[in-house]
């Protein structure tokens, strides 16, 4: 699996050193900015996406009708829904590829963020084992966290001159807040409450924002789909409580990935909206039932000259 990310997250890696060179080695900088380029690189992908969700709105109708039709034999609903999206030219998986090439891309950066030795300070993998092994001496999971292995150096728990001379170069600061470190939530929040808290924090609300935009986009393009309010709720749910198992700067990376994705969708969703969209296709229909008239009054002309 490694070495399948490696594809991508090798050349991203150098990007993302550019980016924080750019900015004083300024780690959040980096990631908000590459987080940007990769969203906006995606827009494709999102128009491509967003057209399919319109083209099956648009042929729901005939889809209902097979259905009413056909009823409960499924082989020749099936067949006959085949042929019906070859004569839309409609394709029955083009919102997949998207989402696959997306989900792919999110779980790649994923990793690059949480791997800034290997990909952005290009420390031996020699090196990092070796200090992964000494966090677990010191009860950590063993995980490869590097996040964690540069706090636990910067802080002095390990000792690795290697990985130390190459953090003089990066700034994992953010507001205040080292980015490196791994919150430790606490229900006594009025003693032992921290401001690295603060991150997963801004995870779950740009979460929240995001899961409600798209609610509303889904109900915009199919009124008449069941509600999804419980999983609005669930997915920033779950970046709270996993950004309060992970270092700071992931929980920074979902909360950028999850604040832009949500605004160029909504770009998107403005130009490429189901209304605006289904507007254009009907006046592509009429313009050729206008043309189709046109040459057949031609033709009728002609016959009555002759």
């Amino acid at each position: 699996m490694d070495k399948l990310f490696n594809i991508i997250n090798i050349p991203f890696g150098w990007v993302l050193e550019f980016l924080a060179g750019l900015f004083g080695g300024n780690f959040a900088a980096a990631v908000f900015f590459f987080t940007l380029i990769i969203n906006l690189a995606l827009i494709p992908l999102s128009i491509k996406s967003q057209k399919s969700s319109v083209q099956q709105t648009r042929i729901k109708p005939k889809l209902d009708e097979l259905k009413k039709r056909y009823g409960d034999d499924k082989q020749k609903y099936s067949e006959a829904m085949q042929q019906l999206y070859q004569e839309e030219g409609v394709s029955m998986s083009g919102g997949c590829l998207p989402m696959i090439l997306r989900l792919i891309l999110m779980m790649s950066i994923y990793w690059l963020i949480m791997s800034p030795l290997t990909y952005l300070m290009h420390i031996d993998s020699a090196t990092i084992t070796e200090a992964t092994e000494a966090l677990k001496a010191l009860g950590s999971s063993g995980s490869r966290a590097e996040l964690q292995i540069i706090e636990a150096v910067r802080n002095g728990s390990i000792d690795f001159p290697e990985i130390a001379s190459k953090l003089d170069t990066i700034s994992f600061n953010f507001f205040g807040i080292d980015l490196t470190q791994t919150p430790k939530f606490s229900f006594d929040i009025f003693h032992d409450a921290q401001a690295i808290w603060i991150m997963p924090i801004i995870a779950f609300l740009a979460q929240l924002f995001t899961s409600a935009l798209s609610l509303l986009m889904q109900k915009k393009i199919n009124p008449d789909a069941p509600s999804m309010a419980g999983m609005m709720l669930t997915m920033p749910l779950m970046s709270l409580f996993i950004g309060f198992t992970l270092p700071g700067g992931v929980a920074f990376y979902w909360a950028c990935s999850s604040l832009i994705g949500g605004f160029i969708q909504l770009g998107v969703q403005n130009f490429y909206g189901p209304h605006k969209m289904l507007s254009r296709e009907r006046l592509k229909e009429l313009n050729k039932e206008c043309d189709f008239e046109e040459t057949q009054l031609k033709k009728l002309n002609g016959k009555t000259a002759e």
